[in-house]
């Protein structure tokens, strides 16, 4: 019998058995093998790696859903890449040269800060995520200031009272932030220590941008970090509904949907 689909790289894998237990509260290692076409030891191994990480619990042949959490981000930057690239093209069309911006870290905001430094010159970029740093330091026309803070090798972020403070030293023009989340209430994080940091890159922001696909959508998790308002933007590769929706717009924020090629505003869709 042929395999029903390509084979899966460890990462994708792992990813496909935290969102099976997001749909079914445990699983078994005989049941994982069949769906993923690999064998029970591979499982196993996979499962053992992700508790060990936190993301699921073990049990005696195999695993129940951990408390809301959000893979690490060097599994998350290989997914969802195509709708990431979209989110990013549109995002980037938001920034003008020699804008001061606050860049958060996360798979997404890390496709904003690549496309960044291929369009627009001249920016000064606060941010406490290593790999934004050096995607936007690929243009030297850019200014990169690191925040300082305790780092997490899980995020590749700094977080902290440190970091708090430092960006409260700072003004900038517009802020860009992922989420684990987008409830009624706002976009969240899974991190007490990164939220508290978006939360701040928010208030010394005089826009925030928040970019991230569907998947968020409806989403809880730990750390509510914003409120939406006029001043907050939402950047997605598919337009909300239902309560969302109606939240974003009792809020008045804006919802820009990619890709560019077709282009719609909630606010019109929804009139």
């Amino acid at each position: 019998m042929s395999r029903p689909f390509p084979r899966l790289n460890k990462a994708e894998r792992q990813w496909r058995i935290v969102t099976e237990l997001a749909a079914s509260p445990s699983l078994r290692v005989n049941k994982l093998s069949e769906r993923l076409w690999v064998s029970t030891e591979t499982v196993r191994r996979d499962l053992a790696e992700l508790a060990e990480a936190g993301l699921i619990n073990r049990t005696y042949g195999g695993a129940v859903r951990s408390i809301p959490v959000e893979p690490a981000v060097a599994v998350r930057e290989g997914l969802m890449t195509a709708e990431r690239e979209r989110i990013a093209d549109m995002a980037a069309q938001l920034v003008e040269p020699n804008d001061i911006l606050m860049i958060g870290g996360g798979a997404t905001t890390l496709h904003v800060a690549r496309r960044l430094a291929a369009v627009v010159n001249g920016l000064t970029v606060i941010t406490h995520a290593f790999s934004i740093a050096v995607a936007i330091a690929t243009n030297p026309t850019h200014k990169v200031l690191m925040l300082p803070g305790q780092y997490d090798g899980r995020e590749g972020v700094v977080y902290g009272p440190e970091t708090i403070d430092a960006l409260q030293r700072f003004h900038a023009d517009k802020a860009f932030l992922g989420a684990s989340g987008l409830v009624v209430e706002g976009p969240n994080d899974a991190g007490i220590g990164p939220g508290l940091a978006y939360g701040m890159m928010m208030r010394r922001s005089t826009k925030t941008i928040i970019v991230a696909d569907h998947t968020k959508f409806d989403r809880p998790s730990l750390t509510i970090y914003g409120a939406w308002s006029p001043d907050t933007t939402l950047v997605t590769d598919t337009l909300p509904k239902g309560k969302l929706a109606s939240a974003l717009v009792q809020a008045g924020a804006t919802v820009i949907e990619a890709p560019c090629t077709d282009v719609r505003f909630m606010d019109e869709e929804n009139s």
